[in-house]
C-alpha cells in the first residue's frame, strides 16, 4: 500500500485529491514532547478518514531518559483518545534527533538507553505501537529486533537491509503540486 505521513507543517491538506494520487494510508503525527500536540491532528485524521484513507499515528520524541519517554507515551495516549476515532495503522515512536535537541541537552545517545526509552514508550502507550527511524538509527542506536514490534525504516534509496512494516523512501512524492514523505506499507496486522 502507498502512503505519506504528515504534521501540521503540510499545512492544509485536500484528502480526495491525495485519495485520487492512489495514496491509500497517511500516517499523522499526533503529539510530540512531553505535553504538545500536534496542532492539526484531529483535523487531518478526521479529513483522511472522510476520504476512505487508512489511518496511524506517530509521536515524535523530545524525550531524555526512561521517565520522559513514559511521559510522552501518555501525552500521546491522551491526544490520540481526544480525536475519538480508532485508528486503522500502529502508533510510531520516532526517537531520532532530527532537530538536533538531545545532542543540545547532553543526551548519551546510548544504544541501550535508547532501546529502553523505545520499549517503555511502547509499554506504556497501551495501543498498537511501533518504532519510526532512519536505517542508521535501526542500526547503531535502536536493537530494533528486541522490540518485537512494528518497524517504520526511513531509508532513501534501496531497502534490502530493514523492510519491516513500512518503508519511508522519499521526502519528496508529488502530489496536487506538494511534496509529501511517501511511505510504503508490506502488510497489515
Amino acid at each position: 500500500m502507498r502512503g505519506i505521513d504528515v504534521s501540521y507543517h503540510n499545512g492544509d491538506i485536500d484528502w480526495q485529491a491525495v485519495k485520487d494520487a492512489g495514496i491509500e494510508f497517511v500516517i499523522v503525527r499526533s503529539s510530540y514532547g512531553l505535553q504538545s500536540k500536534d496542532d492539526r491532528f484531529v483535523e487531518y485524521v478526521t479529513g483522511a478518514k472522510a476520504a476512505g484513507l487508512k489511518v496511524g499515528a506517530y509521536h515524535y520524541s523530545y524525550a531524555l531518559s526512561v521517565e520522559d519517554a513514559i511521559q510522552e507515551a501518555a501525552n500521546c495516549r491522551e491526544a490520540i483518545e481526544g480525536v475519538g476515532l480508532s485508528l486503522d495503522l500502529p502508533v510510531f515512536f520516532d526517537m531520532e534527533d532530527a532537530d538536533g535537541y538531545k545532542n543540545r541537552n547532553g543526551f548519551s545517545f546510548d544504544p541501550e538507553e535508547i532501546t529502553a526509552m523505545c520499549k517503555a514508550f511502547i509499554d506504556n502507550l497501551g495501543l498498537d505501537c511501533g518504532v519510526y527511524a532512519s536505517y542508521s538509527w535501526l542500526t547503531d542506536y535502536i536493537d530494533w529486533q528486541s522490540l518485537g514490534c512494528a518497524v517504520w525504516n526511513a531509508q532513501w534509496g534501496p531497502n534490502d537491509d530493514i523492510k519491516g512494516y513500512m518503508w519511508q523512501f522519499t521526502d519528496s512524492l508529488e502530489i496536487d503540486g506538494r511534496e509529501f514523505d511517501g511511505n510504503i506499507l508490506y502488510w497489515e496486522e
